[in-house]
């Protein structure tokens, strides 16, 4: 009855570990559509959004900001040169947010941020640095939106 319930387990252990294997197809157009290279990876442009200097803007200035500054990140989204965004959760770097760029150079990014009202009210500083990351990083936006529940 051992020998039987340990080959029984033996057999379930190994049809595990081989379920667990896929196999990958390489997608070309796919990769192309993604701008990935042969080892689908791209550049990117990663940008830090810090505490900025502007400590003097009152809260309903504050609000405006905010609302230009989202307003923003869909519009750059939309356009296809942001690919990521998002909030820090409360930290002691005065980290507050990360853009993942859809750009190839430091300047291009910069451009883009400085389209930011909370940038530049000095809400916000950011640091900006070429990245280089999986294409598949391209299809965030359209995954998020068919993930996110529509306003009522």
């Amino acid at each position: 009855m051992k020998k039987l319930l340990y080959i029984l387990l033996m057999l379930l252990s190994i049809n595990t570990l081989t379920a667990q294997k896929t196999e990958t197809v390489y997608d070309e157009k796919l990769a192309k559509e993604l701008g990935g290279n042969d080892n689908g990876m791209k550049t990117y442009i990663f940008c830090i959004l810090k505490t900025g200097s502007n400590t003097t803007a009152t809260k309903e200035e504050k609000a405006k900001y905010f609302e230009g500054h989202m307003a923003n990140i869909n519009r750059l989204a939309d356009e296809g040169k942001l690919v990521v965004a998002g909030p820090f959760m409360k930290n002691d770097r005065n980290y507050r947010g990360v853009f993942i760029f859809n750009v190839t150079t430091v300047e291009e990014a910069q451009a883009l941020v400085e389209t930011d009202p909370a940038v530049k009210a000095k809400i916000f500083e950011v640091e900006l640095t070429p990245w280089f990351c999986s294409a598949a990083l391209m299809a965030v936006p359209e995954t998020h939106k068919k993930i996110t529940k529509p306003k009522s």
